[in-house]
């Protein structure tokens, strides 16, 4: 090695201790960033110079080292690991989410519930039963069942309000799918370009790999690298984004609940459904948000059989009470009425405005005969009445509610063990970095020093060789 290969050698250590320096100030730099993985400078040694003779000789010494790279350190598997819990986990959550928000608009068990209102409402035709002579005991009816009419229609509207807003939920989440899809063809097309080039992309790797847990949570996407660095994100098994370019969804189907039971008859069903944009193709989602919002909007979701089971209780409450009070249509006037041409939930009404028309008993029997109040008033223990189809409905909602919110837990729990692993793998640590800059200072300093003796060194040899013993 000459003398000035030994400079080269030194600068070749500055200038990698340098730029390992700021590899390791870039990571503390961004210790907080959400999504930042840390990065690591490959140091590799400079190879000695050979001449390619027969006979020539050399004295195996390397010419300094350089940063042949910049590491990205993520670990691909446990990317993977955490998108897949995540899909699952939005799921779930999700579903959990609707089911809670339902139960909420059920209001059991509260003194404002349905199962209070119709206490009340057996009450008031035992009250008529016990005083079958007194007005105000069948005014005090009157007022009850219009109340329970409000409790059944108001209920029917909630979930209709729930189902409304879900609709638009999914279609800004399939908003967001698109946008997120598009950010990624772009981000693949700049990662592609500085690859090529030589370049370090890993921020742009790093804002890519945040969208996709996006993807995951809302649409259960999976992910799969290519050799130019550009990421294919498949949904379903089929690609949302290939290489540069990325697909559009869309949401189909009804803008609207359907009544259900009592409503007209229609041509068609049009289920709330996913679809591509260009193609008619339906899109099965297997995990993530949306997915859980088309299931519930379903015909057979959790919104429908909600509203399948009111307009059953408006039907069953009409039917019970109108059998024993009106039992043939010349015997009186039916004490309900189902509006045709509407769901029954809010069709059901009270065809009775004058108390005198309520049929307390048998006018053959007298006029203190309650026997048909009574017989009303002993629906509220019937196997088959109102209060039971309501009970078993209130009774399995709570329990599928607190089935949902456990498999959420779990499911969250297993999503925020693959996020520590990810982190603990990714993040920066600021104790191992600042050990790393120690080193790289020191390294550093070393070359600094190596540089100054040869310029010493050479100093000597230029300026004072000759000049001893004049």
């Amino acid at each position: 090695m000459s003398t000035f290969s030994g400079i080269s050698t030194a600068l070749s250590s500055l200038i990698a201790q340098r730029q390992a320096l700021e590899v390791s100030g870039q990571n503390i730099a961004n210790a907080n960033t959400v999504g930042y993985t840390r990065q690591r400078a490959d140091l590799t040694s400079v190879e000695a110079l050979s001449a390619p003779s027969l006979f020539s000789t050399g004295n195996g010494v390397g010419n300094g080292t350089r940063v042949s790279g910049l590491t990205r350190m993520g670990d691909p598997f446990l990317d993977a690991r955490l998108r897949a819990t995540t899909s699952s986990s939005s799921f779930q959550t999700a579903q959990a989410s609707a089911l809670s928000r339902l139960e909420s608009t059920i209001t059991e068990p509260a003194d404002t519930g349905v199962s209070a209102a119709l206490q009340r409402f057996w009450a008031g035709w035992q009250d008529v039963a016990n005083s079958p002579d007194k007005t105000a005991a069948r005014k005090v009816l009157l007022g009850d069942a219009q109340a329970l009419v409000s409790q059944v229609s108001g209920g029917y509207r909630a979930v209709e309000t729930q189902w409304s807003q879900m609709r638009t939920e999914a279609e800004t989440l399939v908003t967001k799918v698109n946008t997120a899809a598009e950010a990624i063809a772009d981000l693949n097309e700049q990662i592609r370009s500085i690859t090529v080039t030589g370049g370090s992309a890993n921020e742009l790797i790093d804002q890519r790999s945040v969208l996709v847990t996006e993807l995951s949570g809302l649409v259960g996407a999976s992910a799969r690298e290519r050799a130019d660095g550009t990421l294919d994100v498949m949904v379903a098994g089929n690609a949302l984004v290939r290489g540069v370019n990325a697909q559009q969804i869309r949401v189909d189907g009804a803008t609207t609940m359907a009544g259900g039971i009592g409503e007209p008859p229609k041509p068609a069903a049009d289920p709330v459904r996913l679809a591509w944009e260009n193609s008619t193709a339906p899109l099965t989602l297997e995990g993530g948000e949306i997915a859980s919002h088309i299931a519930n909007l379903a015909p057979g979701g959790v919104l429908s059989g909600a509203v399948d089971t009111w307009n059953a209780l408006a039907a069953k409450i009409a039917g019970k009470v109108n059998d024993i009070h009106q039992p043939a249509p010349p015997a009186g006037t039916p004490f309900f009425a189902l509006a045709g041409g509407t769901p029954n939930a809010l069709g059901l009404s009270v065809a009775i405005t004058d108390p005198a028309d309520i049929r307390a008993g048998d006018p053959a029997n007298g006029g203190h005969d309650g026997s048909v109040a009574d017989a009303i008033s002993q629906l509220g223990t019937d196997p088959d009445g109102p209060d039971s189809l309501w009970r078993d409905f209130a009774v399995g909602l709570g329990v599928q509610t607190q089935a949902a919110t456990q498999r959420a837990t779990v499911l969250e729990a297993a999503r925020s063990t693959a996020e520590n692993l990810q982190l603990s793998q990714a993040s920066v640590d600021l104790d191992e970095e600042s050990v790393n800059m120690l080193a790289y200072q020191r390294a550093y300093e070393g070359a600094a020093r190596v540089l100054t003796a040869i310029d010493e060194m050479l100093d000597q040899l230029i300026n004072r060789t000759g000049v001893v013993g004049r």
